[in-house]
């Protein structure tokens, strides 16, 4: 910010009354830890250094900050969703950072590792030699009891030689001030993702103070976990891929940036295919083996052929794989039962017995009521502890309720209960009530106490276990709260880990003598090709509507056209409309103005332009990790546009001004992939799903107003839908005319938006792509385009008549569906490329 230094010093009399002022109003909830307040009730020297380089902004430039913040949060696209909302949210990230100092992390490390290792040896053990459930130290029951403890893995050694490859537990202070372990996350720990994100948002907005008090980097960390699971494959350079349920997935958006920001695949179940013992990815050029698969499908919908059968986000056969080796999952299938709150009762006695001591950082008292003393324990003191599951989210009898405390039951409810655990214990747990130490959270213009959860990340590398410094903090908007979800009123807040000596800037970066040069990415997922040829379709119908739109709107309150010839244009425009599905019939009864309103935003009708923005947001959005945080912000600016005002009626002039912005933007989301996107084969599917539709999309147009009845007036329609009039007048001194129409709208090579054009573009394109067969014979998607261009290349204006047409526009619709079935995702039949590299 101009004229001030982002400075922790109080720089006047003002900023120190603020300082003080935020000081004395914050009151730390009694008999609770706090993080900015200790126990003497002073505030810590960090957190007050800190504070002070707050106070030294006045109010005005503050909020500036928070709101350039907002903005990169907006950006970058960053969001979740909530379960059961269908539309994603915008990441609520808090305005302050929680704050830890190395000395007090150094310990919250190694208690984090030594649970990492703990529970490794647990996994190894239960699915190998099984000394302890045969010695009692662990009953099989707590175990078995878990949905996600997987028999089908038991004698299997993974591949890479561990269970755990990123190991998450979630942490707050106890009442004794130090932290404990609220419960453990093995089966696909989230949120590391987000974490990095917080960070990347939090230290651009406050660069200077982020350097001034040392925080530790994140990306030591990364490049060790990319080592460790690098180190799973059997190739020196194995294909790693991040399996991720989809778009619907609650996180997929941190899933598709960590996919960006390692340079892994992003694949879904039906990308991949178990062939032989070993999994495939399913490309553009037939099969290509994955090596290493970082899971974010819980294990249960992983293998429909082992597990549950109606999975369809999963790989029938994994499981086989990786008991022959073929694949590295991380984490491993059958991990998933250590988070169960039944195995927090016996981690404290596993530790002593398999590491030889005690837990550095206790859990949560539990008493799992599958033991019958521990069974009585809970029921004697019911009032004052809590009931959770022993396994799951579910409580089971309490509906709609995770966890309960007796005293706040009603006296049936807490009959029923007592009854419900007497008869099946096993399936309840008893706990100490935990309440959740606070940390400062910004109110409006100052700092208020509230409750956090911090999840800590540790990963297995080549060299030991590593933790993040720092990690995934979740901050609750209620004082009383005794877990934190991201839902209504929860923030993230990044978490600084603060090195007592300066940091040194680190990267992804490899060094240069290790990086083996290539200029194309690996070959390209069939799923990735697929929504990318659809996206630019959909992005390509969105234009052409509203190209439609906008013309429609324009002539409707043209006063100087005449009646007769403006009527016969009119109609044909709103049939056109009427054609692709975006306006209905019925309402062109209510004239052109109308209908040209419910072409452009109709949210019912599948052909409006709001429609087809949606639809290509869909598609783009199976492909996120592969575009530009621009290139996405623009895709949804799309929509806004498009409909700035639901419910309010437009007139004629708003739907051309609104339609003029809906093809501005994409304008620039085309001037962004021309310029940005690598000429690799995505940014073929891409440019060749906008050809066809554009190509066929013409040859429609051309029907309906280059027909043999066409008119001036049509004639100068045709050239205004293909953004062809001042071409046309510079080559042509006479008036219109139907056969130069129609050889700059189809024949003309050097029209961007003639049909030939677009062939020409896609002909191009396919001879760029791989082949399955060397075998010099033309596949069918290439054997299409070449005649087609050919045909093209001899035809003549004057020979055109509107079955031609119609035929060339079927042999785009012909050539689309080729190359859909050479290129897209294939059943079970696909096959692998031929390694023939040329003819003898």
């Amino acid at each position: 910010m101009p004229g001030r230094s982002n400075t922790a010093v109080v720089s006047d009399d003002r900023a120190l009354m603020r300082l003080e002022a935020w000081t004395k109003a914050y009151a730390p909830l009694p008999g609770i830890p706090d993080e900015f307040v200790d126990a003497d009730g002073r505030s810590r020297p960090h957190w007050r250094r800190m504070l002070a380089a707050f106070a030294a902004f006045d109010q005005s430039e503050l909020r500036q900050r928070f709101a350039a913040a907002d903005r990169r949060i907006r950006n970058r696209g960053l969001s979740y969703r909530v379960v059961g909302e269908k539309d994603e949210r915008v990441w609520p990230m808090g305005r302050l950072p929680l704050l830890i100092t190395e000395a007090e992390w150094r310990r919250i490390a190694q208690g984090v590792a030594q649970r990492a290792e703990l529970l490794e040896r647990v996994l190894a053990d239960v699915y190998g030699g099984g000394s302890l459930i045969a010695s009692g130290a662990l009953p099989a029951a707590a175990v078995t009891g878990s949905v996600d403890y997987l028999p089908s893995m038991h004698g299997v050694t993974p591949p890479g030689g561990r269970g755990l490859r990123l190991y998450a537990v979630d942490i707050g202070r106890g009442p004794d001030g130090d932290w404990w372990a609220l419960g453990d996350r093995t089966q696909a720990p989230s949120g590391c993702g987000y974490a990095l994100e917080n960070r990347l948002v939090v230290s651009q907005v406050f660069s200077d103070l982020y350097s001034q008090l040392n925080v530790q980097r994140l990306a030591p960390f990364f490049r060790s976990l990319g080592a460790g699971l690098k180190s799973g494959g059997q190739r020196s350079e194995p294909r790693i891929a991040i399996l991720s349920p989809g778009p619907m997935s609650l996180t997929y958006s941190e899933q598709a940036y960590l996919a960006r920001y390692l340079g892994f695949l992003l694949v879904e179940g039906d990308d991949l295919v178990m062939r032989e013992g070993r999994v495939f990815v399913r490309t553009i050029a037939g099969l290509k083996r994955c090596d290493v698969i970082w899971r974010h499908v819980d294990a249960d919908w992983c293998d429909p052929l082992e597990l549950n059968a109606s999975s369809r986000i999963g790989v029938p056969g994994m499981l086989e794989a990786i008991r022959q080796g073929g694949v590295s999952v991380e984490n491993m299938p059958g991990t998933g039962f250590i988070e169960s709150r039944a195995m927090l009762a016996f981690l404290p006695a596993l530790a002593r017995g398999l590491l030889g001591e005690d837990l550095m950082m206790p859990n949560t008292a539990t008493w799992w009521c599958g033991q019958p003393q521990e069974r009585e324990r809970v029921l004697d003191e019911f009032d004052s502890i809590s009931i959770a599951p022993a396994f799951g989210n579910a409580l089971p009898g309490m509906k709609g309720r995770s966890s309960v405390i007796g005293e706040e039951l009603s006296p049936r409810e807490r009959a029923r209960l007592r009854d419900a655990i007497a008869a099946r214990g096993m399936d309840y747990v008893g706990q100490e009530v935990v309440r959740l130490s606070t940390t400062p959270r910004w109110v409006e213009d100052g700092i208020e106490p509230r409750p956090f959860v911090l999840r800590v990340y540790c990963a297995a590398t080549p060299d030991g276990w590593r933790v993040m410094p720092g990690g995934f903090c979740r901050i609750s908007d209620q004082l009383d709260a005794r877990a934190v979800s991201m839902g209504q009123g929860v923030e993230s807040a990044d978490v600084w880990v603060l090195a007592e000596n300066p940091v040194e800037a680190s990267s992804l970066l490899p060094s240069a003598d290790s990086v083996r040069i290539t200029r194309l990415l690996g070959n390209l997922p069939s799923r990735a090709a697929d929504n990318l040829f659809w996206f630019g379709r959909y992005l390509e119908r969105t234009e052409a509507t509203l190209r439609v739109v906008r013309c429609l709107a324009a002539r409707s309150v043209d006063p100087d056209a005449p009646v007769r010839v403006g009527r016969q244009a009119l109609d044909r425009l709103m049939g056109v409309l009427v054609g692709w599905g975006a306006v209905d019939a019925a309402a062109l009864k209510d004239g052109a103005a109308e209908a040209s309103a419910q072409g452009l935003r109709d949210s019912v009708h599948y052909g409006s332009a709001l429609s087809l923005a949606r639809s290509a947001r869909a598609a783009a959005s199976v492909i996120r990790e592969r575009l530009t945080n621009k290139t996405w912000e623009l895709i949804g600016r799309l929509e806004t546009v498009i409909n700035p005002s639901p419910g309010r009626r437009l007139s004629a002039g708003e739907v051309v001004d609104l339609t003029e912005e809906g093809l501005t933007v994409i304008a620039a989301l085309s001037g962004l992939f021309d310029e940005n996107f690598n000429r690799g084969a995505g940014w073929v599917f891409y440019v060749m799903g906008r050809c066809v539709e554009r190509g066929a999309n013409t040859c429609r147009l051309l029907r309906q107003f280059a027909g043999a009845d066409a008119t001036d007036q049509t004639l100068g329609v045709m050239l205004d839908l293909i953004d062809s009039q001042i071409t046309y007048s510079s080559r042509y001194l006479v008036g219109v005319a139907l056969a130069p129409v129609r050889d700059m709208a189809l024949l003309d090579p050097f029209n961007p938006r003639s049909v030939v054009f677009q062939v020409n573009r896609i002909d191009e394109g396919i001879a760029t792509l791989p082949v399955l067969r060397r075998d010099g014979i033309l596949e069918e998607p290439r054997r299409l385009t070449t005649a087609l261009r050919a045909d093209l290349d001899t035809e003549r204006a004057e020979m055109l008549d509107d079955a031609r047409i119609l035929a060339i526009e079927q042999r785009l619709l012909l050539l689309a569906n080729a190359i859909a079935a050479r290129y897209f995702l294939h059943g079970a039949g696909q096959g692998r490329a031929e390694k023939i590299t040329g003819l003898a």
